[in-house]
């Protein structure tokens, strides 16, 4: 997984930094609802590589909320499927690491959710059915598109 995440403004942080950040966040206006959420989105570039970009976004639900993310290359990547599996293992591991960070933290109150760049329209529509069994075999919830803007927003804009 992706030791360095980057926040909105591109300053480099790791994951106790993002941690505590989004912890600080939540401390602002602690009655407020929460949602953590990790997603990730793909990019095929030359030949069989492809870019992908995670992103763990805290949501204060109906008034903003900050972001963080991450990117890697990596190659062998031969179908469509094989990058929608990996983007959906780096948002797996990724999840794993932050929520075993938070776990530190009894003073905060969120949801977590873990976001696929797959929808029911497209070339993806075929992967939902695995990739949200992988993602709940987690006991996570998941979201597809159109609701999975962690992935298909937030990722997207920096893949």
């Amino acid at each position: 997984m992706n030791e360095v995440f980057l926040d909105a403004h591109g300053r480099a942080k790791n994951k106790e930094d993002v941690v505590n950040e989004i912890r600080s966040f939540i401390l602002e206006r602690p009655d407020s609802f929460y949602k953590i959420i990790i997603g990730s989105d793909s990019l095929q570039t030359l030949g069989h590589e492809a870019d992908f970009v995670t992103a763990i976004v805290v949501h204060r639900v109906g008034n903003g909320g900050r972001y963080f993310w991450s990117r890697c290359r990596e190659s062998n990547f031969h179908t469509l499927r094989d990058r929608i599996i990996r983007e959906v293992m780096l948002s797996l591991g990724t999840s794993m690491e932050i929520l075993e960070i938070l776990k530190k933290y009894q003073d905060i109150k969120f949801e977590f959710e873990v976001h696929v760049d797959v929808g029911s329209n497209g070339k993806t529509s075929a992967l939902i059915s695995e990739v949200t069994g992988m993602v709940r075999a987690y006991h996570f919830n998941v979201k597809t598109k159109p609701e999975s803007y962690a992935a298909s927003s937030v990722a997207d804009k920096h893949v």
